[in-house]
């Protein structure tokens, strides 16, 4: 009932937000969306993990997603009419995934450095892409990553946190393949924004729980509030704009190397936002990543 009863001047506004943000983007070159939106993204990483000094990481999950989910719904209403029960169940799973993906990257977050859990985590999409392509080729990025993942381990310290990090991080890696292969399906059987949009209510409903019980009356906090609008903006709703501006534009393949920068950002973000210092050792490791993210989009 009160979608239908939004005023006749609310909706214009609505939509000159959107048309706002989609001419803005349209200035600017398709890398150059690109580039902003991992920025976007790692920028938001550094301010959750931040709110971790105040809040747990699943309060800050919650934070994320909903107000995000409020956001994205404002500026773009789901249309829900005329959808099926897979149609439901395909949004449903889509949400479950960037639920449980969000919870597990941001557990990671808190016990390892920005750049060394994006590293891992990105092993998700590479998976992904060797398992499209098929070529013998893939096998070599699929070893380089591993070895770069084997140079993150903690082999021979007691640092039981760390292997938590990587499991968790892991854990994210799967979840976002996940998200990956139902982001496909799900914008097949939703128009528009409407899959995201629906996927992002299903996340908020699911991770609420657990955020609440371990938020408790921080998440009331205006100030904290407020930290939790601007996560979930740069890390939910503007690199979504930028990237969908972006696809628009430029080739599929092009994208996705420009996407797989995305650890080295990371590790960036940590050492001048958090003051995150890798040693030589991770950042080869990262360095393995991406060069098997490069090549496994490249071929």
């Amino acid at each position: 009932m009160a979608a239908h009863a939004v005023s006749g001047s609310a909706r214009p506004y609505r939509f000159r937000i959107g048309a706002a943000m989609r001419a803005a983007a349209g200035a600017v070159p398709p890398p150059g969306l690109v580039l902003l939106a991992i920025l976007s993204v790692q920028v938001g990483a550094g301010l959750a993990k931040n709110l971790f000094a105040v809040l747990p990481p699943s309060a800050v999950v919650l934070l994320r997603i909903a107000t995000g989910t409020l956001v994205l719904v404002a500026i773009a209403r789901p249309r829900l009419r005329g959808l099926n029960r897979r149609d439901v169940l395909a949004g449903t799973a889509f949400g479950v995934s960037l639920g449980l993906m969000n919870l597990s990257f941001y557990e990671a977050l808190a016990r390892l450095p920005i750049g060394v859990a994006v590293a891992i985590e990105f092993l998700g999409p590479l998976t992904v892409a060797v398992v499209a392509s098929r070529r013998r080729l893939d096998l070599l990025w699929v070893a380089l990553a591993a070895t770069g993942i084997a140079l993150l381990a903690p082999w021979g310290e007691a640092a039981g946190a760390n292997w938590a990090g990587i499991g968790f991080a892991l854990l994210a890696g799967a979840l976002w393949a996940a998200y990956i292969v139902l982001s496909a399906a799900v914008g097949g059987r939703f128009p528009g924004t409407t899959g995201l949009s629906f996927a992002m209510v299903v996340a908020t409903v699911i991770t609420a729980p657990v955020g609440v019980a371990t938020g408790g009356t921080g998440l009331l906090q205006p100030e904290i509030l407020l930290l939790g609008l601007g996560v979930g903006l740069l890390s939910s709703v503007i690199p979504y704009t930028l990237e969908l501006e972006a696809l628009r534009r430029m080739p599929k393949r092009v994208f996705g190397i420009l996407m797989s920068l995305e650890p080295a950002a990371a590790a960036l973000a940590g050492l001048f936002i958090l003051g995150e210092i890798l040693d030589l050792r991770e950042w080869m490791a990262i360095g393995c990543v991406v060069i098997a993210s490069i090549g496994a989009t490249r071929t």
